[in-house]
């Protein structure tokens, strides 16, 4: 569903030249949802733009549903849905209104158009609110309606940026549950972006971690944790320098000793069964698994958690 070679965008900025997108040569399969993560000024947004076509790359090629971006711009915007940060709808049209306006957008007749709106507001509980306007909408109901007109010409390839932003938890937890189900019975590939590390970490097969224009990891979560993360021990003892003795890797910090490693869950009862043994008393014992926040500091030197908080 996208193959691009060697993408490239330089924009031009008080004479200098600022290479957004230095060479992003990616392949993305039918179905597949992937999550592009990356910090601010990373490059992500510059490279979703040009996938989109809304920007047009300086150099290399990217193939977007079949179709080139330069060659064939509108060819690849009748086969993606588009959501983006801001809110797709007229603030003053009337929610069944909009759905069928942008069905003819897309060339479908009046009667196929409303159709196509019905099922959209019923796979996505916009029920009820077909005469309200855009603006009287709570903001989880107008997010469904911005996935709602991203989906209404049945496109194969949907991209999502930061659609789960300003929400509160329930809201993101429904938004997601109508997308799952939308992609599993439609067959839908999906692209999205987010600061929420929660939701590329249970909802993405994969993660592409863009920094400096460059993709600079691409796998799954589990082993992405695994390659770049280590999980971290941290033991409440009485005589930690008998545990630093013991234990290879062990620091000391006040009455706790914390250990750095792979596979926490599996060595931590046969650590705690050794430090029985040497008859040390544990209080208590934490263990932090490696999370996808570990990761993005490890490969980038910045927290992702911490930058998304502040966007």
């Amino acid at each position: 569903m996208i193959l691009t070679e060697d993408l490239r965008r330089t924009f031009r900025r008080r004479g200098a030249v600022v290479e957004a997108v230095r060479g992003i040569s990616l392949r993305v399969e039918r179905g597949e949802l992937v999550a592009v993560l990356g910090p601010n000024g990373a490059g992500k947004s510059t490279l979703l733009r040009m996938l989109t076509t809304l920007l047009r790359p300086t150099a290399g090629t990217a193939q977007v549903a079949g179709v080139d971006v330069v060659a064939d711009p509108a060819g690849v915007r009748q086969r993606i849905g588009y959501v983006g940060q801001g809110n797709a709808g007229g603030h003053h049209h009337r929610v069944l209104d909009e759905l069928v306006t942008q069905g003819a957008l897309y060339g479908r007749t009046r009667a196929a158009a409303r159709r196509r709106a019905g099922e959209l507001m019923e796979a996505l509980e916009l029920r009820g609110l077909e005469r309200r306007t855009v603006a009287s909408l709570s903001g989880g109901q107008r997010r469904r309606m911005d996935v709602a007109i991203g989906l209404v010409h049945r496109p194969g390839l949907l991209f999502l940026d930061e659609p789960t932003t300003g929400m509160d938890p329930q809201a993101r937890a429904n938004l997601w549950e109508h997308i799952t189900r939308l992609r599993r019975e439609m067959d839908t590939t999906v692209v999205l972006t987010t600061h929420y590390l929660d939701e590329a970490d249970a909802m993405a097969e994969r993660i592409v971690v863009v920094d400096h224009g460059e993709v600079i990891a691409d796998a799954g979560s589990a082993a992405l944790r695994a390659r770049h993360a280590e999980d971290r021990i941290v033991l409440e003892v009485d005589e930690p320098a008998t545990v630093k003795d013991l234990v290879d890797g062990a620091t000391v910090v006040g009455f706790r000793v914390e250990l750095r490693l792979a596979d926490g869950a599996r060595v931590l009862p046969g650590l705690l069964a050794r430090l029985e043994r040497a008859g040390v008393t544990v209080h208590a014992a934490h263990l932090h698994e490696a999370s996808l926040d570990d990761v993005f500091l490890a490969l980038t030197g910045r927290s992702l958690r911490e930058e998304g908080a502040a966007a």
